[in-house]
């Protein structure tokens, strides 16, 4: 925003302020008005008001390091070139544990249909079994070979916590841990640790849910959207709609028989304003993101990506600046790297309130389920109803 249109923000303000310091004053009431609009100021500053007056237009003036089309390099490494350009940001952590062998048949990476990647926190050992138990049990339909792998960081000020998480990991062996603190500011780490685990030892499955462990997912509904998204559900209730060409780009279409190279970032999808007020955890300064919208970004705490998009993404990954904010950095990943979200609205990350007068047949995936034993109870309703 320019000074001119600053101005004319404030001017009105600035009016009212020399009407109170006039001449005829009195002191007392002039270090009165004084205190009080000092006080408006650090109000109106404090909650980002001043803030968004100096923010670039998004769709004229957005850039974000690297400031150069980093396709080309994506391109360079997926042949298996060096790129051009050195790489700018590299998660150059191990893992403590890396479930080596979950996607492993007969020594050789098997050929999944699904991988669930699911971002946990140390402490969180209920809310893991209770996935295990529920959505997450890799053996939900015998004739879909699905993984699941739970993804940490470490906090080395709780060694029982650790003692407890390698106990649990020698028990299910789908533990992926690697050494980063394991704290909500690091969930973009975390995020990539995941893609890099999958590119590495688990390199054959067709796509890649991801997804936090306060989440309620229904696999059979996953496996329908992925049956055909840009029909989904519309052609479980017509079948014949599956000839019906979708108005999309072929690379946005995704259907089992297609080729692997096809394109699929799906979940919800948003276009909002960053949040600029410093009472909030999501506070974003204009030093670290000055533009008055994020790019249109996938919510974080479910997402499902093709294997050519977790390619493109983590290639991507190497020459895109590092974002706190997981879903905000894939974003600006995918905007670079050309991937194209796309938004299913049978993703929720608001918790749907859940009462008999709603149809939840076809709901992929909803949040706000911290509670082990009430996502088992909703996960068993849904069950027995066929809808998970």
């Amino acid at each position: 925003m320019n000074s001119k249109r600053i101005m004319r923000k404030v001017q009105p303000a600035l009016r009212m302020t020399s009407r109170l310091f006039t001449l005829r004053t009195p002191p007392r009431l002039r270090l009165l008005y004084a205190a009080l609009i000092s006080v408006l100021l650090y109000v109106l500053y404090y909650f980002g008001i001043f803030t968004h007056l100096l923010e670039k237009d998004y769709f004229t003036q957005f850039e974000y390091p690297l400031n150069e089309d980093i396709t080309v390099y994506i391109d360079q490494l997926r042949n298996g070139d060096l790129s051009d350009r050195p790489p700018i940001n590299v998660y150059n952590y191990s893992f403590v544990t890396d479930a080596h062998s979950k996607c492993l048949t007969g020594g050789t990476f098997a050929e999944l249909r699904l991988v669930y990647l699911v971002k946990s926190s140390m402490d969180h050992f209920e809310r893991r079994q209770a996935i295990r138990q529920s959505w997450g049990f890799e053996g939900r339909f015998s004739d879909v070979p699905i993984r699941t792998i739970f993804l940490l960081g470490t906090r080395p000020s709780e060694p029982d916590s650790q003692v407890r998480v390698d106990k649990e990991n020698k028990q299910f062996g789908d533990i992926v841990q690697a050494d980063f603190l394991d704290a909500y500011y690091n969930n973009t780490i975390k995020t990539m640790m995941g893609y890099k685990w999958a590119r590495r030892f688990c390199p054959k499955a067709k796509f890649y849910f991801f997804s936090d462990d306060d989440m309620y997912v229904s696999t059979k509904n996953v496996l329908r959207f992925l049956r055909h998204p840009t029909r989904y559900p519309q052609y479980l209730e017509d079948p014949a709609g599956m000839e019906v060409k979708p108005a999309r780009k072929l690379e946005q279409v995704l259907d089992f028989e297609l080729p692997d190279e096809v394109q699929l970032y799906a979940g919800e999808l948003r276009h909002v304003a960053p949040f600029r007020h410093q009472s909030s955890k999501w506070y974003v300064s204009l030093e670290e993101y000055p533009f008055h919208l994020w790019p249109p970004y996938i919510t974080a705490g479910a997402y499902v990506v093709s294997r050519a998009t977790l390619d493109t993404l983590f290639l991507g990954s190497l020459f895109t600046k590092h974002f706190r904010f997981d879903d905000i950095y894939l974003a600006l990943v995918a905007k670079k790297s050309g991937v194209e979200p796309y938004h299913c609205r049978d993703f929720r990350l608001n918790r749907l309130w859940y009462d008999g007068a709603i149809d939840y047949r076809y709901l992929i995936a909803s949040h706000d389920f911290s509670d082990p034993e009430e996502l088992k109870r909703f996960w068993e309703i849904q069950r027995e109803a066929g809808n998970a």
